[in-house]
């Protein structure tokens, strides 16, 4: 037995089935931001007269002007909440067996991460949800990265930052072809005709992603051998430059992303939880 079995067995059932909703409720909620992105950028590429590339904040603004906009935003906020709950109960409780040597800490360190990263976009929504307006504090980015490089070895640090972002997002790229990422989906439960549509979509979505942290990465990498924190840039940013490439590279990107929205639902129906 396993010590998250041993961890499961030992909470309550009605915890083990909250701590199961709340991990669902956040893969929903993250699956939808990813696809609205990746729509918007779709739209833009195709040349839409609508379309408009935009980062994780502007994309869940987009909900704000359609009917029953507060009550969406109010669930978006709610589901990243609870995704930033169910990545710290995976972190403290180490419900990945991931254990208590340097590499299991910094594994669980990096669930933590992962899910804290969402808190600011989970306040905004909840800001647009409740009073109809928020500051997207589009440039805290940028204003952080200026005060990093005023430290001594400044540049260098932000040039790591970049070198592990860029990291993460290779990972990523290992994930879609190792087919890793699939462990976390009950396939067995999925209708047999459609488990390997399900599985390409992983795959392509895994990829997308990892290009636009590449990119954001090589932003940060720029910013730090220029000391210059205006090139810092977010996936709005990182959609321009592929846009610089052609509409067709910003179009299939695009559609990655959508489908790795479209994955992160499926993950919410046919989760793999060790709870």
């Amino acid at each position: 037995m396993t010590l998250s079995d041993t961890i499961s067995n030992t909470l309550p059932t009605n915890s083990r089935t909250g701590l199961r909703t709340l991990a669902r409720l956040g893969f929903a909620a993250k699956g939808t931001v990813y696809g609205l992105m990746g729509l918007l950028a779709l739209l833009a590429a195709t040349g839409q007269q609508e379309g408009q590339t935009a980062d994780k904040k502007q994309a869940v603004q987009t909900l704000q002007g359609l009917p029953g906009g507060p009550v969406l935003l109010g669930l978006i906020a709610l589901g990243l909440l609870a995704y930033i709950v169910w990545r710290l109960v995976q972190a403290v409780r180490d419900t990945e067996d991931k254990g208590s040597d340097t590499g299991g800490i910094a594994r669980r360190v990096g669930y933590a991460a992962s899910g804290l990263v969402y808190a600011s976009l989970a306040w905004y929504a909840a800001q647009l949800a409740l009073s109809g307006s928020a500051d997207s504090g589009s440039d805290a980015k940028q204003t952080l990265t200026a005060r990093v490089l005023a430290w001594p070895a400044g540049e260098w640090i932000i040039m790591l930052v970049g070198v592990g972002t860029i990291g993460v997002g290779l990972y990523q790229f290992y994930q879609a072809y190792s087919g890793k990422f699939h462990k976390h989906v009950q396939s067995s439960d999925i209708p047999a005709g459609q488990q390997n549509t399900v599985y390409r979509l992983g795959q392509i979505g895994y990829t997308a992603r990892g290009i636009v942290l590449a990119i954001i990465g090589y932003f940060f990498i720029q910013a730090g051998r220029q000391s210059r924190a205006t090139a810092v840039g977010s996936t709005d940013e990182a959609f321009d430059f592929l846009a610089n490439m052609g509409p067709v590279v910003l179009g299939i990107v695009a559609l990655g992303l959508m489908a790795y929205g479209l994955y992160m639902l499926v993950q919410a129906k046919y989760p793999v939880l060790k709870v």
